[in-house]
């Protein structure tokens, strides 16, 4: 896992697994993040199991996928909100981190 911060209160990673979870918590985050839909990639996690392990850990969880299309103004808005709603610091996740980055930039725009 590759955790890249962005600025104090975002990070970004590529795609984590139900393993990482207690290694996500012991750096600190409060939350997490997935930009990924179900299904985009063969052997990737689902992100129930992912969820299911986050908030056994007691993770804060969100499920705002960017697929195809690229970012809609629909998931910048789920953006948006996931992150009034969520304790800081968040990991954002995706297949590389690249969308997590993006519209994390998107949502911080529309935010002020």
């Amino acid at each position: 896992m590759n955790i890249r911060p962005i600025d104090d209160f975002y990070a970004v990673s590529e795609q984590i697994t139900p393993e990482d979870i207690a290694d996500i918590k012991a750096q600190g985050f409060k939350s997490i993040v997935c930009h990924r839909p179900d299904g985009e990639e063969a052997g990737q996690p689902a992100f129930a199991d992912v969820a299911a392990a986050a908030e056994k850990e007691g993770l804060y969880v969100a499920h705002v996928p960017v697929g195809g299309m690229g970012l809609t103004p629909d998931a910048v808005t789920g953006m948006v909100d996931a992150l009034d709603d969520l304790e800081k610091p968040v990991l954002g996740y995706c297949r590389s981190g690249a969308r997590s980055t993006r519209i994390y930039e998107e949502a911080k725009r529309l935010r002020g």
